[in-house]
């Protein structure tokens, strides 16, 4: 074997077991501050399992663990995604919060948003980030997107893409 296509297989190998690690674990971190940031206080919306007011994420009163769900109306992913959020919400002692940064009003209506979180059996408060600070701040770069911040505010872990309800539960229970 030559020396070149012995380190071409080496350097293979690394590239697939980085991708592996990262699909398993998820992104690491980028910074490594372990206290929280300042809360960014959200609207929420008036839906199934969520009422009209705001919400403050991180809330730093709160000594839950909360897992946070970016997702959008028009991302089939995160239609797929709902049911594995509702059934880790339901074994789980977590604050559940499902955000969008969709220009409420333009692309999509406060009512259009509604019926779908009904229609997708969301039971938890629905908020939004209309600025994008808190989808900038946690680095959401696709949907869904889950993170998971500890009893004191400090991601724990996120994740792009879609997860099953057991890799919800494990990654809260990790957190707590």
């Amino acid at each position: 074997m030559r020396r070149r296509d012995l380190l071409a297989g080496i350097a293979s190998a690394g590239v697939v077991a980085g991708g592996a690690g990262l699909a398993v674990f998820g992104r690491p971190s980028l910074d490594d501050d372990t206290e929280p940031e300042e809360p960014v206080e959200l609207e929420t919306v008036e839906a199934a399992g969520s009422t009209d007011g705001t919400v403050m994420i991180p809330n730093l009163d709160a000594d839950r663990v909360r897992f946070l769900d970016f997702f959008a109306t028009w991302c089939a992913p995160c239609k797929e995604q709902m049911p594995a959020i509702a059934e880790a919400r339901d074994r789980t002692e977590a604050d559940f919060v499902s955000v969008t940064n969709e220009p409420i009003g333009r692309t999509v209506s406060e009512g259009e948003l509604r019926e779908w979180w009904a229609d997708h059996d969301g039971g938890w408060t629905v908020a939004l980030d209309p600025t994008g600070e808190l989808s900038e701040r946690y680095e959401v770069s696709g949907y869904p997107t889950a993170v998971v911040l500890d009893r004191e505010g400090v991601v724990d872990w996120s994740h792009s893409g879609i997860l099953s309800a057991d890799g919800i539960v494990n990654r809260i229970e990790a957190a707590e």
